[in-house]
């Protein structure tokens, strides 16, 4: 969780990205089962279906994708109203930040960008864009934010 701070950290051991507004979500592929859980543990797989299809796609079978869903502007900016009014349900990206777990291992920080530059590469949909999202982290911490995930229309 983000906190308040009078000056940005810096130094070797922090990491600085972008934040968008959204849903803090984890995509969990088991097989040919994925499951898509809030930071509370709400299960939103029925919610947003076109993520969902999209890591189907994937060639790899077991992974943890932590993300944001968010729906995004015609600025391009995230707007958090939009994607809780669920009227833009069908609108909804996942905006992928880190991978925690790659064909059943779970994965150090230092390895994580680059497992889930590949992951992205592996078949999410033939228009991933790779990006970069999220808030301040230490590096010691959980979060690295490297790549997108768009929705995917079959």
């Amino acid at each position: 969780m983000a906190t308040a701070a009078k000056h940005v950290p810096s130094g070797p051991d922090w990491i600085h990205e972008v934040k968008y507004d959204g849903y803090r979500m984890l995509v969990i592929r088991q097989n040919e089962r994925v499951r898509l859980l809030s930071r509370n543990g709400t299960d939103w797989t029925k919610r947003y279906p076109w993520i969902v299809q999209a890591a189907l796609k994937n060639r790899e079978r077991h992974f943890v994708v932590d993300g944001e869903a968010v729906v995004l502007g015609v600025d391009g900016v995230s707007d958090f109203n939009a994607l809780h009014s669920r009227r833009h349900d069908d609108e909804v990206q996942l905006y992928a930040f880190d991978i925690l777990v790659r064909g059943g291992e779970d994965l150090p920080l230092s390895l994580r960008k680059s497992n889930l530059a590949r992951l992205l590469r592996g078949g999410w949909s033939p228009s991933v864009a790779i990006g970069a999202i999220a808030a301040v982290a230490p590096r010691t911490g959980s979060r690295s934010r490297t790549g997108r995930i768009p929705r995917c229309r079959g």
